[in-house]
């Protein structure tokens, strides 16, 4: 049990009972580094303020550092930067702040002080970070990230590969094996290859939008949330189940996900007899949740969409007569709000329908609407990178294709990752393209939109028709920029330069299965070896009695630390083996630092790191070594911001564990959250049957020493590649 918070000790009296004592936890969904980095950065700020303080690091690795029960109670308050679920049931009683993990790398003072007037945690309900959003008003508000947009993001993160998959596919298929037929649009032989190649990407369209709602419930209700939220997502993407020519598309997904998710946890707290509990995980809940989930959407809120479907057409029928520039404006406005949902539905179904009778210009003006979303969210994502995160950027990149093909779902994964910003500057862009196409008269023979069908030659006006789609494409593009930067300012409270910006959509793929989680880097393991996670830190007065130094701590940043380190070493070191053999236990000598890297990109960084590596004799195949970083790099960025990056890779193609650093003067553009290059890289490579515990005790090390700047400033200044080493023994 938890003693009650009471007032915060005021460190005015004398003796160790008057120290405050606090406790955090780290947590990062994306992988190592910024785990570790909060943690020191929050170490180091309690021992200059005076302050005693211990850090659990949730990390890939798992759980280090743990908080035991009589930590928790004699502690004064405890300090949340995470960016994933933290249980905050076994903090009940003390004060909690709750923030993301950004704001413990930049702002540990702050919080420190903070959290002496913080609210008391009630400790209700599951315990989980959603309990916390509400119970931080006075202590970082609205820094934290809820469960709501941890629970979206982790079902745009599992929808991505559809997406793209299907959307890929569908183009490929129609710019290889398609042709423009008046009475069928884009046309594919039946029968034909090409023919089968779009029908497994339409597959993967169909997947997405359960996709999305299953993983959305997943993060809420766990397990059992998963088959009512898949299912939920079905129904809302089939129209026909609830007599509508459309689906509820993304954005019915996101309801019935939230639905799903919300249910399955209203259901677990039901009392139930003890021999009905095994099975209600994997029986009773889900077929409960499924069924009560799918008829609600099929007779309540299905029904809704199919009027809108039907009043909006007959609604359309009757602009016909009017301006072509609002008409096409207010086309345009459709076509971009759902990315074929309802709304989009009726908008294009209205004009391919009227190909027919001869008018074409109602299609037109679809057609310049059609790709403007899925090419202005690619281009927002080249204007300003530091907004999005490098599987945003990936994505950005084939949402650019597809867009180029007429596949507005291209935009989805961005329109349900940042709903108000996006579909505001899709609408705007789409009702821009739409209005100029109508004002110029431009005509489309088949109903489809996109640069493809005037390529095919079924657009007239094509000049005024490309006008039409650029300057959309622009207007969406800048202000989804300008409306998704106010967004992270006023969510921070401060310009995003300052720091790194927390977004667990950055590693959009690759989610490890579980609320909110993100990237794992390893296999989980109890510690770290030497590089344990004790991160307690005391006043500088007492450090010598009271701190227990472990390597990779803290304290081991002191000069004294330091030099009692190098004379451990030359006292105990083996014979034939020197100190500049034994950085990082050995793995990174004299023969892997180089002090000039000669690349300006990442692959070739990354080529040239390898090389580096290879002069060791542990590699035996270097191609292969080059392939496994560039597909960890796929997964989202080794860029840890701050100019500095540690590529990473698994792999039988070294035979020991090895290290390499090399600096950049000018920087390599590494897709780092910051917006900074990288000009301090590390390497590592471990072979498989080691890639456990040694790959995450290397990253740990190194994660909990460049935080130091004074240390980061070293390496950048010394003159050699022995100076260099010698700075680097500090993370032995």
């Amino acid at each position: 049990m938890t003693s009650p918070a009471g007032l915060p000790p005021t460190g005015g009296g004398s003796g160790e009972r008057q120290r405050l004592k606090l406790l955090a936890v780290t947590a990062c969904p994306t992988g190592i580094a910024h785990t570790y980095m909060a943690a020191e950065k929050l170490s180091q700020a309690a021992e200059r303020l005076g302050v005693d303080i211990k850090v659990e690091t949730q990390g890939s690795i798992g759980a280090e550092n743990v908080l035991t029960d009589n930590d928790v109670r004699t502690a004064d308050g405890v300090i949340i930067a995470a960016d994933k679920d933290v249980d905050l049931s076994r903090f009940a009683g003390k004060r909690v702040v709750t923030v993301g993990v950004a704001e413990g790398i930049h702002h540990p003072e702050r919080l420190i002080e903070q959290v002496r007037t913080a609210p008391v945690h009630g400790g209700g309900g599951g315990g989980t970070s959603t309990s916390s959003s509400t119970n931080s008003g006075g202590s970082g508000g609205g820094k934290e990230r809820s469960i709501g947009y941890k629970a979206l993001m982790n079902g745009v993160s599992y929808m991505i590969p559809f997406v793209v998959v299907g959307g890929l596919l569908i183009a490929i298929s129609l710019s290889l094996g398609g042709h423009t037929d008046p009475s069928g649009g884009l046309v594919i032989p039946k029968d034909s290859f090409w023919m089968d190649v779009n029908n497994i990407g339409v597959i993967g369209f169909q997947l997405m939008v359960p996709i999305l709602s299953g993983y959305i419930a997943y993060a809420i209700g766990d397990r059992p949330a998963l088959v009512p939220g898949m299912v939920g997502g079905w129904i809302a993407n089939t129209g026909s189940l609830y007599d509508s020519e459309a689906g509820a598309g993304f954005i019915g997904a996101i309801v019935t996900g939230f639905l799903a998710g919300y249910l399955v946890l209203w259901i677990k707290k039901v009392e139930v007899p003890k021999f009905v509990r095994p099975i209600m995980p994997i029986i009773v809940i889900p077929i409960v949740a499924t069924t009560a989930l799918g008829l609600f959407f099929i007779y309540v809120i299905g029904k809704p969409i199919s009027w809108v479907f039907e009043h909006l057409t007959d609604w359309l029928g009757g602009m016909t007569g009017t301006s072509a520039v609002l008409l096409g404006a207010i086309l345009g406005l459709m076509i971009a709000f759902d990315m074929g949902g309802p709304v989009n539905k009726t908008a294009f179904l209205f004009g391919a329908g009227l190909i027919a009778t001869g008018n074409q210009e109602v299609m037109g003006m679809c057609a310049a609407a059609i790709p403007v979303m899925p090419l202005g969210q690619g281009l927002a994502t080249l204007i300003r990178k530091r907004l999005y995160t490098e599987q945003e950027r990936e994505t950005g990149l084939a949402s650019l294709f597809m867009g180029l093909f007429g596949i507005s779902e291209g935009a989805i994964p961005f329109a349900a990752a940042r709903p108000a910003q996006v579909i505001p500057a899709n609408m705007l862009g789409g009702a821009v393209a739409g209005a100029l196409a109508g004002l110029a008269g431009v005509e489309d023979a088949v109903p489809h939109g996109g640069p493809i069908v005037a390529v095919l030659g079924a657009v007239s006006g094509v000049p005024m028709f490309f006008v039409a789609v650029v300057i959309g494409t622009v207007v969406t593009a800048l202000t989804t920029v300008a409306l998704v930067d106010v967004s992270e300012r006023r969510r921070k409270g401060q310009p995003m330069v300052d720091g790194l910006a927390p977004q667990p959509e950055l590693a959009l793929a690759g989610v490890s299965a579980g609320a909110g989680a993100g990237l794992s880097v390893g296999a989980g393991s109890d510690g770290l070896g030497t590089g344990g996670g004790t991160a307690t830190a005391h006043a500088p007065a007492q450090r010598t009695d009271s701190v227990p130094v472990s390597a990779g701590s803290a304290a081991d940043a002191s000069p004294d630390a330091t030099a009692d380190r190098s004379a451990d070493a030359s006292t105990d070191a083996s014979a034939g083996t020197s100190d500049d053999d034994e950085v990082l236990s050995g793995y990174l000598t004299a023969q892997t630092v180089k002090v000039r890297l000669g690349s300006g990109d990442k692959e070739a960084a990354i080529r040239e790191m390898a090389g580096l590596l290879a002069a060791t004799g542990k590699v035996t195949d270097v191609e292969e070594l080059v392939a496994a970083a560039l597909r960890r790099e796929e997964q989202g960025t080794t860029g840890l911001g701050e100019e500095i990056a540690i590529p990473h890779a698994k792999t039988d193609a070294v035979t020991a564990p090895v290290v390499g650093f090399a600096r950049s003067a000018e920087g390599v553009e590494w897709g780092s959250l910051d917006g900074t290059k990288a000009k301090l890289v590390f390497m590592i490579s471990v072979p498989e049957a080691a890639a456990g515990d040694e790959h995450l005790r290397i990253l740990a090390l190194l994660s909990r020493k460049l935080v130091d700047t004074g240390f980061r400033e070293r390496l950048m200044t010394a003159p050699d590649e022995a100076a260099v080493l010698d700075v680097l023994r500090e993370i032995r």
